[in-house]
C-alpha cells in the first residue's frame, strides 16, 4: 500500500454527507457539460455525479482562498510533473493528484508519516529508490518523487488496464482494489466498487474529477490564482561537489533562509551535505551568477556551532518566529509546555521575563514558534 492514511489537504472526507438527495438545477447542467467536454481530451474517464459536484462546491466555497494558491503553485510545480508523465507516455491530467494528496506541498507530511507531493510512505519509497536519511528525503524531492509515482502509476496501469482503478489504487493500494474486486464478484467498474472500498478510496476519484474541473474552470468560478515568487521557468540549478549550509548561502546572496527552503525542500536540515557524484542546488536564475562569484567566500565561511552558554544568552531570541499565547491548562508544567513548543524553559522564562519556571493553570504564556516552512 502507498499509505495507510491519506493526508487530508482538499479531500474532507467528514465534511461530505454520501448520499444526501442531491436534486439537478443550472449548475448541474453546466458542470457535467464542462466536465463531458474535458473527458473528450482525456484517456481517464470523467464523470459527473452528486459526489464530484460536492467536492467542486467545497473547493469553490470553503477551500476557494487554498485553490488560488494551489492554482499559483502550479506554475512552479507543473511544468516538472508534465515533463515526467510525457516522459513515460501517461496522462498529463495525473498531475492533479498532487492537488488531492499534498496541496502542492513538497513538504506536506500526513498522520501515517507519507512525505511529499505524492505521498510517498518510507517503506514504499524505498521500492523507488527514493534516498531518505537524516539530512536528505527524496520523497520531498520534486523531480525525483514525480519520477517515482510515474513508475508506480506504470505498475497500476498495467495491473488494471482502467485509470479510475489506477486512481484508487493509487490511494489505497493495488491490494485494496483486489480485495474490494473479490468482493464484488468480479466487478470491475470503480462506482460499483465503491461500497467496498475505504472511505478515502471511495473520495478519491471524485476528489480528482473535481480537482481536474476546477483547475480548467477555476476563472469562471471567480478564483484569481495567487501567484509564487518563483515560477519554474525562472529557476536555475548547480552542482555542488561541497557541504554547504542554508544559512552560508543565504549570508553571501541575500535570499532569505526560508526562500532557499522553499526551492530545496530535499534538503531536511537547512544543510547540503557532500555526496556523490554531488549535491543539487536550484536558486532563481538571476542568483546563480551571484553565488558563484561568492563560491570561494562561501566555502571559507564557518560559524561557530552553538553551546550550551550561548543557547542561555540567545534566549529571548524571537527572529523568524511568530507570537502566540498559550494559557497553561490544569496540570501542564513548564517542560510539558516547552516540549510542545519544540523550544527550551529558558525561552518561555525569557519570552515571559519571569523569575522561575513555575506556572499555573489560567496562566497566559507569550510563545514564540518557528515560522512555517511550507
Amino acid at each position: 500500500m502507498i499509505r495507510s492514511h491519506l493526508l487530508i489537504f482538499i479531500l474532507l472526507i467528514p465534511t461530505l454527507s454520501m448520499g444526501a438527495p442531491v436534486f439537478p438545477d443550472d449548475k448541474d447542467m453546466l458542470y457535467e457539460y464542462r466536465i463531458a467536454q474535458l473527458n473528450k481530451l482525456s484517456p481517464i474517464v470523467l464523470d459527473y455525479n452528486a459526489d464530484v459536484r460536492r467536492y467542486i462546491d467545497l473547493y469553490t466555497g470553503l477551500r476557494k482562498a487554498d485553490m488560488a494558491r494551489i492554482i499559483g503553485l502550479s506554475k512552479l510545480y507543473f511544468p516538472i510533473f508534465d515533463e515526467a508523465l510525457d516522459r513515460y507516455s501517461l496522462p498529463l491530467e495525473l498531475k492533479y493528484l498532487t492537488i488531492i494528496e499534498s496541496g502542492l506541498n513538497p513538504l506536506a507530511v500526513s498522520k501515517s508519516g507519507a512525505v511529499g507531493l505524492w505521498q510517498f510512505l518510507l517503506s514504499t519509497s524505498r521500492l523507488f529508490d527514493l534516498e531518505v536519511s537524516s539530512y536528505i528525503d527524496e520523497r520531498r524531492d520534486p523531480f525525483k518523487s514525480t519520477e517515482a509515482a510515474c513508475r508506480y502509476f506504470n505498475y497500476l496501469n498495467n495491473t488494471y488496464h482502467d485509470w479510475q482503478l489506477v486512481l484508487a489504487s493509487f490511494n489505497g493500494g493495488p491490494g485494496e482494489v483486489r480485495k474490494a474486486i473479490g468482493r464484488c464478484r468480479g466487478e470491475t467498474n470503480y462506482w460499483k466498487l465503491r461500497p467496498y472500498l475505504s472511505e478515502q478510496a471511495k473520495n478519491y476519484v471524485p476528489a480528482f474529477i473535481a480537482a481536474f474541473y476546477l483547475m480548467n474552470f477555476y476563472s469562471q468560478h471567480g478564483i484569481v490564482p495567487v501567484i509564487p515568487e518563483y515560477e519554474y521557468r525562472g529557476l536555475d540549478t548547480l552542482h555542488l561537489r561541497y557541504a554547504v549550509t542554508f544559512n552560508q548561502i543565504s549570508s553571501f546572496i541575500g535570499m532569505p533562509v526560508d526562500r532557499i527552503r522553499m526551492l530545496n525542500p530535499v534538503y531536511r536540515r537547512d544543510y547540503i551535505p557532500e555526496r556523490q557524484p554531488w549535491s543539487i542546488l536550484v536558486l532563481p536564475a538571476e542568483l546563480v551568477q551571484l553565488y558563484l562569484q561568492h563560491e570561494t567566500n562561501i566555502l571559507g565561511y564557518s560559524k561557530a556551532p552553538l553551546d550550551y552558554h550561548m543557547m542561555m544568552q540567545q534566549s529571548d531570541n524571537t527572529e523568524g518566529k511568530s507570537r502566540i499565547i498559550h494559557v497553561v491548562q490544569p496540570g501542564e508544567f513548564t517542560h510539558k509546555i516547552a516540549m510542545q513548543y519544540n523550544c527550551t524553559l529558558e525561552n518561555i522564562r525569557a519570552w515571559n521575563r519571569m523569575e522561575g519556571y513555575e506556572v499555573k493553570a489560567g496562566q497566559r504564556l507569550v510563545i514564540w514558534i518557528e515560522n512555517s516552512r511550507e
